[in-house]
């Protein structure tokens, strides 16, 4: 398993990326191809540069196809499903905010 944490370049090839998942280099051109999210940034020369957020991407992809067994239609549907829920639960915190300020409020009122 990448420890993303660790990583401590700016910008990563997509040989360095291949070795760290221990996938092919076509494979992360083809993901990149079925992943909107995953669109590295490309040099002069076309070489891709990968950073530590599009390589946390391709954990998420890499431990549900791979490790998993997810097929890539099962993939993308989790990621997506994730990031719902994951909007969901920024804008439940909020309420709670909310109704924790206006708690307090009422608090010092009486």
């Amino acid at each position: 398993m990448v420890e993303i944490d660790k990583l401590t370049k700016l910008y990563y090839t997509i040989g360095e990326v291949a070795s760290m998942f221990d996938v092919s280099t076509s494979l992360l051109r083809y993901w990149e191809g079925e992943f909107p999210n995953l669109r590295p940034m490309k040099n002069r020369k076309g070489d891709r540069r990968f950073t530590k957020q599009q390589i946390t991407e391709i954990d998420k992809i890499y431990q549900l196809v791979k490790v998993k067994g997810y097929t890539l239609e099962g993939a993308k549907n989790a990621i997506i499903e994730e990031k719902a829920q994951s909007k969901n639960r920024a804008e439940l915190v909020k309420k709670l905010q909310r109704v924790k300020s206006g708690l307090r409020k009422l608090r010092d009122q009486l």
